[in-house]
């Protein structure tokens, strides 16, 4: 949408900024994180319209603006916002990189830090976002799956990608493999039947094997009991994943893309159709296909 010569300031600094695809915006809640938008000109054209939320988060090199491009279609034909955060790298001057996957770094709590980005992004367009959708890859699926335990009810759908580690639904093993010392870290226990109200979808390259940067030797500082126990590779960490939920009533659709590596545009077909069925409400079975 571009601004036109009778538009007023704000008007042309809407038309500019907040349409389409956006520039980096800092979070307020804490400066230190950012996130990016696609708005649909029906945001503000059409301001009694229904419209979504899909959120889409960023693997281990951080490609944000990636992760919101590929949405961006998605987003215009379903009128739909899409949000693309960035956790950058040693926010705390460590150079650790894999903060957010777990959810606590220190005193960083990743999942109120989105929630303020949600927040934030509905003051920019004058709207309220509820329940959303949300995804991502590697690092973003584990982010993603663990945000699921902490929030199902701010959750519509949720498509995990590929995660590296995941935990499992497992009192016997501590966090973040287990949940058995969950409210001591969070302060609340999962809402199992919230849980089971969010349509959630897997998905993983049938070619996605590499072990090497997904395994915890027992020397390593970032080592804990059961970091392992999953399974060797990404396919069978999802499996398990599938199991856990499955286990607890959850319904999931799990896509093993064929030919396919540790590759988040070899899956996307999959997400994006996930997301298109949610929102038309015509999601086939679920099950392992």
């Amino acid at each position: 949408m571009l601004p036109r010569l009778q538009d007023s300031p704000q008007e042309r600094a809407r038309a500019l900024y907040l349409t389409g695809e956006t520039t980096i915006i800092a979070c307020r809640h804490d400066p230190r994180f950012s996130f990016m938008l696609y708005i649909p000109e029906s945001a503000w054209d059409e301001p009694e319209r229904e419209l979504d939320l899909l959120i889409s988060v960023h693997g281990t090199m951080r490609l944000q603006s990636l992760y919101r491009d590929a949405f961006s279609g998605f987003g215009r034909f379903n009128n739909c916002v899409i949000l693309a955060p960035l956790f950058p790298v040693g926010v705390r001057g460590d150079m650790e990189a894999g903060g957010y996957k777990y959810m606590v770094e220190h005193e960083i709590r990743y999942d109120e830090v989105l929630l303020a980005m949600v927040a934030q992004a509905g003051d920019l367009i004058n709207r309220t976002f509820g329940k959303f959708m949300l995804f991502g890859f590697s690092g973003g699926g584990h982010f993603t799956h663990r945000f699921l335990y902490l929030h199902p009810d701010r959750l519509k759908a949720v498509s995990i990608g590929a995660p590296g580690s995941v935990t499992l639904l497992d009192d016997t093993m501590d966090w973040w493999p287990g949940i058995r010392n969950f409210r001591n870290i969070f302060g609340r226990d999962i809402d199992f039947e919230a849980l089971k109200q969010v349509r959630v979808h897997m998905s993983v390259g049938a070619l996605d094997t590499e072990e090497w940067e997904i395994t915890f030797p027992e020397d390593s500082p970032k080592y804990i009991a059961g970091a392992n126990s999953a399974g060797k590779n990404r396919n069978d960490r999802l499996h398990a994943l599938r199991e856990t939920l499955q286990a607890r009533g959850v319904e999931v659709w799990h896509d093993t893309a064929p030919g396919v590596p540790h590759d988040m545009r070899g899956v996307f077909p999959y997400v994006e159709r996930f997301f298109t069925d949610t929102l038309k409400n015509r999601l086939p079975a679920p099950g392992v296909r």
